[in-house]
């Protein structure tokens, strides 16, 4: 029988950031396949010795399916190690399908995405009560086309937070799509690069008019994320509204109101 051949999410790039269950499996791979590009090489020291280790870096689609087709041969355990989670962006299913069909069992485990951890480098909360309560994780249009209805601006209408991957060698676009939509020029954009990796993380903020010249001025180029929402510098505002969630004149099945509601 073939052995396993798990996508493991390696998170935004902070080792730490690899979950209990990612460290586990890379602790018992016989073989583990890295997006060296991305993945912050750090999170290979967990393999064991003897374990077979390379960077897919300069692979071809085909190159990574027979390279995992050919470890599931020989080990119980093989890791496809991946950056931030694999379902997103991650070409998840066209590496799944041609294992399928090889008969290779395959399971995922999921990763801390980039978002999540730019946010979390900028103190910054996707929603707010009664300001969004929805979140649109997307890209700008390259060499990969947007599906129908899908455009920046049909998305941006929404007013909602976005999260955009893979986009900010096209912040010109950003900028343009988000005007179309209605957004102004002062809206803040929130723009992290390498989010979480130790010593080479940045945080640039700037609104939509400036935030590419703020960009270029700190020569990022490459993996950043970038974040556009009206919930962003809700730390600094002097009114915020409440949860319910905690509000004292609310009860839910645990806590009983202990003044009335809006007192």
């Amino acid at each position: 029988m073939p052995g396993t051949v798990w996508f493991v999410g390696a998170g935004p790039g902070d080792p730490e950031l690899l979950t209990l269950k990612g460290r586990v499996l890379l602790e018992r791979a016989g073989a583990v396949l890295y997006a060296g590009s991305l993945v912050n090489a750090a999170v290979a020291c967990w393999a064991p010795p003897g374990c077979t280790i390379a960077d897919s870096k300069d692979m071809t689609l085909a190159q990574i399916v027979a390279w995992l087709i050919a470890q599931a041969s020989r080990h119980d355990t093989v890791v496809r190690l991946q950056t931030g989670d694999p379902a997103l962006y991650g070409t998840l299913i066209e590496m799944v399908q041609p294992l399928d069909r090889a008969g290779i069992p395959v399971a995922v485990v999921p990763g801390v995405s980039s978002a999540m951890a730019a946010a979390a480098a900028a103190v910054e909360s996707f929603t707010l009560p009664e300001v969004t309560q929805s979140v649109i994780f997307t890209r700008v249009a390259g060499r990969t086309p947007m599906p129908a209805g899908e455009s920046l601006v049909e998305l941006a209408r929404h007013r909602c937070t976005l999260c955009l991957f893979l986009s900010i060698t096209l912040l010109h676009q950003v900028e343009q799509a988000l005007q179309e939509a209605g957004w102004p020029a002062e809206a803040p954009v929130l723009v992290v690069h390498k989010a979480s990796w130790p010593g080479e993380e940045r945080i640039v903020r700037g609104t939509l008019a400036d935030i590419k010249q703020r960009c270029r001025a700190a020569g990022i180029v490459s993996q950043a994320m970038i974040i556009a929402s009206p919930t962003l510098g809700a730390r600094h505002w002097a009114t915020l509204a409440k949860s319910k969630l905690y509000d004292a004149g609310y009860t839910h099945r645990f806590r009983r109101a202990s003044t009335p509601s809006g007192a």
